[in-house]
């Protein structure tokens, strides 16, 4: 039992000790039917063994009754204390027969004791009683006990009481105790019957057991107070078997059951709702109580009639009474039966109201699935009268494709216990009066065997959640799937039957040049752009596959397999689906009368067994940013060694964070030579990474993995002022020799690279005016106006300006027609073909021209050949930068070239020369050694020069003798 949140163990004994209880009582009874054996025995058992079993009682049931807290403690207490009395009686009884051997006088101390053990029971029965709620309730229940009481008090003196009353006439005593064991018995019995019918929500098999052992205690009274019996009754009868057997059930009934939970204490309301829904047979037996009593009454009478004896006065009095109680007890049922219909009706108008006035259709189904009732809500809802509904079957109003569904959810409904499951939802599609398929949600109880619908349209709801649906899985521009929704569409690809087909290729597509039309034209023609751009790879893929925005400009397209077996002809298939995708979006777009172009670079990658989703838009991915690294508007492939590349590059990246600080980057300076005169005029600083490992990068391979903007700017701020650094030391040590340093043009317009910084960088040094040059790289990604007024404030400062790279795009000549420019530098690829091809030789030509009419000095980078020093100087180009005269050098091996002063040129044996026009100035000359002439200032460890042959052989050039 469960009292107070902490559980009660009161469990069952189980059959062992129903079968020991049995075995007593039956050997008890054996014993009794012999006479025990002994006259002297049977008195002993007879008296001090009903003593025993009754005290057995009221320990049992006074132990149960301190072992929980419930409503139903005192009705045990009484039981414990009406044993109690019954065991001293016998235990009296006993006393004068077997101890003292003589007859038990009458009356004694016996026969208070055994009166004393009905009104205790009869108050423990009430208190198990359930209460009435009302006032009439609890006048009812005396009508109804005093009907059973006054019924069998009526048949009991007709039959005997009368007789035993006047046979003890003469002794007031005598008879008031002959009478008081019947009535005190009457009354017991009386209640017994009234709780069968009105028995608590707590009423348990412990309970029970305790009436039925009541019941038999009453019955084993009942025939000893009759005068066939009490005359010849002896202790250690056969009789007391009863008495004995109900003593053991009382003890029994708290221990030898299972106990369940008491419930709380009784809500009145629910009390009421309970009692009115109580089980049909209970109620019906409770509603004959009445007409029984009745009948009890008239057989009392029937009998003295038949027997010819006088209709005795107190059988008349009780009938009357019985009478009169039942006559007041059908006019309370009258009334409380007209006031429950009166409340009845209203509560029926009241729902129906509720019904009609609902905005949800209520419809209630028979088992066969055809309506009985619609409520009018119909209607405004379905668009159908009621009436029509009325009759169909449910079924011919639901989607064909739900009713597979609906069926199956009402037969589990319907097959699972109410107390598990009262209710359930169903959700489906209803046909309305237009013909039109509503979405409705309809919460479904049972009713008679039926089913009762209530149902609501949520058609409006379903469409907000399909478009939000859609909203969160689609591109709201483009109105393609998003990323969520392509790998979504990529995971399925890829498992069920197509697990193992290797034909399914993902294709990742950027669009090449959409930046820029962008800032040039605009985002809106932008968007345009790519929504155009999107319809077009949408028409472009088959019905099964998948196209999608990814972000930005980047989209993909997943092609399902087609389940052949042959890889390389399907790889074929696919490249050419791929190209022709990259041709359709590479052709024009008509906005707003213009047209736009962009190009597309298309990355393809294939499935394969065991591949994750993830895995296969990865490969994809980097085929993708392939195709735009090798040139832009083209197809590649994806190979395993992308993905090697990326994890070097990533490794580079990450090893190339900590460089800087641990001091693993050096600089060294290749010399720029006057092509006429061999002269050095200038020295281009460059950077190499030697890392821990002893590999030496050079910025080709070492910027390709710093693609961290952060840490680029990081190194050229690095490159700046180590720059100025040394040929500030260099100038004071007397080689004023100008120093160039390549930044690409979008750094200058960062906050990285504040013009503050480079002016305070050139006063820190104390570096003269023209004694730094600025190589321009990437001109034509930056905005030309900003550009132009930074490189004007610079050129301010003293910093001359060089357009690097110059002939290698067409943006370059914007660039010359905009900005400051001091000297141009013909790229690599123009120079290393300028011997051998005409085309590019007269492309050369006219480039050092347009250089020339403009007053600027030319620099060829690249110059690696004395074929290409003779063209280039035959061409005008004032001056070469190459492995033809030397390669990059540390600061040891530059202060000896800057000593020697000159290289000599091919084709002419003139001495070098050491001042020339438009040069930095006469370079100290001394016929001492080498060793003399230069100073050798103290340099640490990381610029000392290495005599390493890797190093030799990637970054220094010999030094021509002096």
């Amino acid at each position: 039992m469960l009292v107070r949140g902490r559980q009660f163990a009161g469990g069952s004994t189980g059959p062992a000790g129903q079968l020991l209880l049995a075995l007593i009582c039956g050997g008890y009874a054996a014993g009794a039917a012999v006479g025990w054996g002994s006259e002297k025995l049977a008195l002993f058992m007879g008296d001090f063994g009903l003593s025993i079993a009754a005290l057995i009682a009221a320990v049992s049931c006074f132990f149960y009754a301190r072992r929980q807290d419930g409503r139903f403690r005192p009705a045990w207490l009484l039981f414990s204390f009406s044993s109690a009395m019954a065991s001293a009686g016998n235990a009296v009884w006993g006393w004068y027969e077997v101890v003292l051997e003589r007859p038990v006088p009458n009356p004694c101390l016996a026969d208070l004791l055994f009166l004393c053990f009905a009104p205790p029971a009869i108050v423990g029965l009430l208190v198990l009683a359930k209460r009435p709620v009302t006032r009439a309730g609890w006048v009812c229940l005396g009508l109804d006990s005093w009907l059973i009481g006054g019924s069998l008090l009526t048949l009991s003196w007709s039959l005997a009481l009368a007789r035993t009353a006047q046979s003890q006439g003469e002794d007031i005593t005598q008879a008031a105790l002959s009478l008081a064991y019947p009535l005190l018995d009457i009354v017991l019995v009386s209640m017994v019957l009234a709780l069968h019918f009105r028995k608590a929500a707590g009423s348990r098999p412990a309970v029970n057991t305790a009436i039925a052992a009541l019941a038999l205690t009453v019955l084993c009274d009942a025939l000893f107070t009759s005068p066939l019996l009490r005359e010849s009754y002896r202790s250690g009868q056969f009789l007391d078997a009863g008495w004995f057997a109900g003593s053991l059930l009382l003890a029994y009934a708290p221990w030898g059951v299972r106990r369940l939970p008491d419930p709380p204490d009784p809500d009145p309301a629910h009390e009421e709702r309970q009692t009115r829904g109580a089980m049909p047979i209970a109620g019906s037996l409770g509603a004959l109580t009445p007409y029984l009593a009745a009948a009890v009454c008239t057989l009392g009478i029937l009998y003295n009639v038949t027997e010819g004896r006088k209709v005795d006065r107190f059988v008349v009095f009780t009938g009357c009474t019985v009478v009169l109680a039942l006559v007041v007890r059908q006019g309370i049922m009258l009334v409380d039966n007209i006031a429950l219909t009166h409340e009845l009706a209203h509560k029926e108008s009241h729902f129906r109201s509720l019904v009609q006035g609902s905005s949800d259709v209520i419809m209630i189904a028979a088992p066969s699935g055809i309506l009985r009732y619609v409520s009018p809500a119909a209607t405004g809802v379905y668009g159908r009268e009621a009436e029509d509904l009325v009759g169909a079957e449910l079924a011919s109003i639901i989607h064909p494709d739900d009713l597979g569904r609906v069926v199956h959810e009402v037969r589990r409904f319907l097959a699972t216990p109410p107390a598990d499951e009262p209710t359930t939802r169903i959700e489906c599609r209803f046909r309305s009066g237009t013909g039109d398929w509503l979405n409705v949600e309809s919460t479904v109880n049972r009713h008679q065997g039926g089913l009762i619908f209530n149902s609501r349209d949520v058609t409006e709801r379903v469409r907000l959640q399909a478009q939000l649906q859609h909203n969160a899985e689609h591109d709201p521009l483009t109105d393609l799937p998003n990323r969520a929704l392509f790998t979504q569409r990529v995971r399925q690809a890829l498992s069920g039957r197509r697990t193992t087909d290797p034909g399914t290729a993902v294709l990742f597509i950027d669009l090449d040049g959409f930046k820029a039309v962008n800032d040039r034209l605009g985002h809106q023609v932008g968007d345009e752009l790519l929504i155009l751009a999107a319809h077009r790879l949408q028409d472009s893929v088959r019905a099964g596959d998948t196209a999608a925005r990814l972000g930005g400009d980047e989209f993909a397209a997943i092609v399902l397999g087609d389940g052949s077996g042959d890889q390389a002809a399907r790889e074929f298939q696919v490249h050419e689906i791929a190209d022709r995708l990259r041709l359709r979006l590479s052709q024009p777009y008509k906005i707003d009368g213009n047209d736009v172009r962009v190009a597309a670079s298309i990355g393809v990658a294939f499935a394969e067994p065991g591949i994750t989703p993830t895995d296969l838009m990865r490969n994809a991915d980097l085929a993708m940013y392939r195709a735009k690294a090798g040139g832009k508007n083209r197809v590649e492939m994806y190979a395993p060694q992308m993905q090697a590349d990326v994890v070097r590059r990533t490794e580079l990246a990450t090893r190339l964070r900590t460089a800087l600080h641990d001091g693993e980057f050096a600089l060294l300076h290749q010399p720029v030579v006057h092509l006429t005169s061999g002269r050095v005029s200038a020295v281009a600083a460059q950077a190499r990474w030697r890392s821990a490992q002893g590999i030496l990068f050079t910025p080709a391979e070492f910027l390709r993995g710093a693609d961290d903007g952060d840490r680029t700017s990081e190194l050229g701020r690095w490159l700046l002022e180590e720059a100025v650094k040394q040929a500030a030391d260099r100038a004071g040590l007397g080689y004023s020799t100008p120093v160039s340093v390549r930044i690409p043009a979008r750094r200058l317009l960062d906050k990285s690279l504040p013009l503050g910084s480079v002016e305070a960088l050139l006063n820190r040094h104390g570096l003269p005016s023209g004694a730094l040059m600025i190589e321009l790289s990437d001109s034509d990604r930056a905005g030309l106006d900003e550009l132009e007024h930074r490189l004007a404030a610079l050129r301010r400062l003293g910093v001359r300006i060089a357009l690097d790279g110059f002939g290698s795009g067409y943006a370059a000549i914007n660039a010359l027609r905009r900005l400051p420019v001091d000297v141009l530098k013909i790229d690599h690829g123009l120079v290393e073909g300028v011997v051998e091809s005409g085309r590019l030789h007269k492309i050369t030509a006219g480039l050092l021209r347009i250089a020339s009419d403009l007053g600027l000095q030319s620099v060829a980078e690249g110059v690696d050949l004395p074929e290409q020093v003779t063209a280039l100087r035959a061409m005008g180009c004032t001056h070469g930068q190459g492995m033809a005269f030397s390669g990059p050098l540390d600061e040891y091996r530059l202060r000896r070239a800057l000593v020697a002063g000159s290289y000599p040129l091919p084709g002419t044996n003139a001495l070098p020369v050491l001042a020339g026009t438009g040069g930095p100035g006469p370079v100290r000359r001394s016929r001492q050694p080498v060793s003399d002439r230069i100073p050798q200032p103290s340099l640490p460890p990381s610029r000392q020069p290495s005599m390493q042959p890797s190093l030799r052989s990637h970054s220094e050039t010999p030094v021509p003798p002096t």
